[in-house]
């Protein structure tokens, strides 16, 4: 989890030059398995959100008050009896733990002087937030008995310990004979065996020391020499040193504008990260952009249902029209039976069972079947009726496969509109484009069309020139036909489902704009395409003026007859998105 034991060390640093020294001043329980503590201190207040949450545990500073119950829960109303406006003295983590441990000072109801600890465990579906006397637990978030854990029992008045059940090693006190034992007797990928040796690190902190280090991380740890032992425990130890200076550097790495991974490590490995002052606001951020993705998706999924339903209807109707096709490719061979029969049928005597003739088309000789109780003419005519049936049936069928094809491409389109939706608006001007094309029922608000604000993607190239992408065909259409003018060059995935992409000349001729622009046009259409997970897609691209729909087309789909291709990365990490 990115959540390591050195995020936890960057929050317990940013804590203690925080709220240190500061009392509490309201406790709160806005959720069974979440505290909120206001703190005031010499510099303002401070909100502290403390998260035993199963998916979620977090412990970092929040901008905004929650909401809590009208009747507090009991543990709530314990720690107020215990510790409201109390002292904090201090904020550690026990080695490189995922464990906070919150020191408060309080007076107890005799008039003494007493000291209780909060502590916060951050371990996925075991966390949980405990509050000690010393080794002994007071009460917990979440008891757990023995019946729910074999290694240790977090019920009041038991003993307050740390369960260590994978028997690594706290690296903050290790030396390198104790390193290269351990390393070395890994005979697993060098990257895995810091991380699954060492207490504290994830696998992307493990990444970014070894890459630090210069060392393949995929090596088997067994197989480096004494000098890469000794250089990657340089490195492994001057990381531990700045971890113990409090020398963090939190940051965020992106994916194409999506964040991917956080850490309180520079991610020297990354190529596109954003720097935080402070830990909290990086979780803030990184969470509630998570957050909004994850919404987006929640809320599109009845709409992905539809398509996906949509769309493997018309595949099975595809396959049924192509197979009646397919039923259709000797319709020719019936024509020529009925034609030969009619020019050599005097040769037909009664009873015949068969006709060999000379195929004037092919200079072939030919076996004709016949049917013996009728006549040549009769023969004829039943073969030119079953070569009309198969003629009408193939040119139905063959306008019918293509209003399917058409039907399949728009809705692939809007399957991946649907990837690309970042924004309810964007999934309401979907939701519009269903209903429009019958799919749904459609929506209106006191008998008018809900207005939808969704705008295009908006980049700037790295030569400063402006680059749009439609989000779904009905801003492609916009894009394409309202929007770009003649001289504008668009772009589009070769074959496949995609967006639309402008890119403004400013009335300057092809020559004059410079190659890279043109590249990071068609990356864009690559990375908003049916193509985004693959590493190159080849791209189309032309005038606008060349661009062409014809007449009753659905939304988004266009032709063009003459154009340019290029084979385009579908990385657009270094492109500026305007916002």
């Amino acid at each position: 989890m990115a959540l390591d034991g050195i995020v936890i060390a960057n929050i317990c640093s940013e804590l203690n030059n925080t709220i240190k020294g500061g009392r509490l001043y309201k406790i709160a329980q806005p959720e069974n398995d979440e505290l909120l503590l206001t703190v005031k201190t010499g510099n303002g207040q401070f909100r502290l959100e403390l998260s035993a949450n199963a998916s979620l545990p977090l412990v970092y500073l929040v901008e905004e008050n929650k909401p809590s119950p009208m009747t507090a829960p009991n543990f709530c109303m314990l720690l107020r009896k215990h510790l409201n406006n109390g002292r904090i003295i201090g904020i550690s983590q026990p080695g490189l733990e995922r464990i906070i441990d919150i020191e408060i000072e309080h007076v107890n109801e005799m008039g003494d002087l007493c000291r209780k600890h909060l502590i916060t465990e951050i371990m996925g579906k075991y966390s949980n937030i405990i509050f000690c006397d010393g080794n002994r637990i007071i009460d917990s978030i979440k008891h757990v008995s023995a019946q729910m854990s074999s290694v240790r029992e977090v019920l009041p008045g038991r003993e307050y310990f740390i369960p260590n059940t994978v028997s690594k090693i706290n690296p903050l006190e290790t030396n390198f004979e104790e390193f290269k034992d351990t390393i070395s007797s890994k005979p697993m990928p060098v990257h895995q065996a810091l991380y699954k040796s060492y207490t504290g690190l994830s696998s992307l902190s493990a990444l970014q020391i070894i890459n630090d280090a210069s060392i393949d991380p995929d090596i088997p740890a067994s197989c480096l020499n004494n000098d890469e032992v000794y250089h990657l425990y340089n490195i492994f130890n001057n990381t531990m040193d700045l971890i113990k200076n409090g020398d963090f550097y939190p940051c965020i790495s992106y994916e194409n504008g999506i964040p991917a991974d956080f850490s309180s490590l520079k991610l020297s490995m990354c190529s596109d990260i954003a720097h935080y002052d402070s830990i909290s606001s990086l979780l803030r951020d990184y969470y509630s952009k998570k957050d909004s993705v994850t919404r987006i998706r929640q809320k599109s999924s009845d709409l992905r249902k539809i398509v996906s339903i949509a769309l493997e209807r018309a595949r099975k109707k595809e396959d049924i029209q192509t197979r009646q096709i397919n039923d259709t490719k000797d319709r020719d061979k019936y024509r020529i039976y009925g034609e030969l029969i009619n020019t050599y049928g005097y040769n037909i005597k009664e009873g015949d069972k068969s006709l060999s003739a000379l195929n004037y088309y092919t200079n072939e000789e030919i076996t004709i079947p016949l049917d013996s109780s009728l006549s040549p003419s009769e023969n004829a005519v039943k073969y030119f009726n079953r070569y009309n049936k198969l003629k009408r049936t193939y040119e139905a069928t063959t306008i019918q496969l293509k209003e399917t094809e058409d039907e399949i491409a728009h809705l692939e389109s809007v399957a991946t509109s649907l990837d690309i939706a970042v924004s309810e608006e964007d999934l309401s001007q979907l939701k519009m484009e269903l209903a429009d094309s019958g799919y749904i029922k459609k929506t209106y608000n006191n008998n008018k069309k809900i207005k939808v604000t969704s705008k295009p993607f908006h980049y700037i190239s790295s030569d400063g020139y402006d680059i749009y992408v439609g989000k779904n065909n009905y801003q492609n259409d916009e894009l394409t036909f309202k929007f770009a003018k003649g001289d504008d060059f668009w772009f589009h995935a070769k074959g496949m489902a995609g967006s639309h992409v402008i890119l403004k000349t400013n009335g300057k001729k092809q020559e004059e704009i410079p190659d890279r622009a043109f590249e990071e046009a068609a990356s864009l259409a690559a990375y908003y395409s049916k193509g985004q997970s693959q590493d190159k897609v080849e791209v189309d691209y032309v005038l606008k003026k060349e661009i062409k729909k014809p007449a009753a087309a659905k939304p988004g789909f266009v032709v063009y007859y003459t154009n340019y291709s290029l084979i385009a990365s579908t990385d657009i990490s270094k492109l500026v998105q305007c916002q």
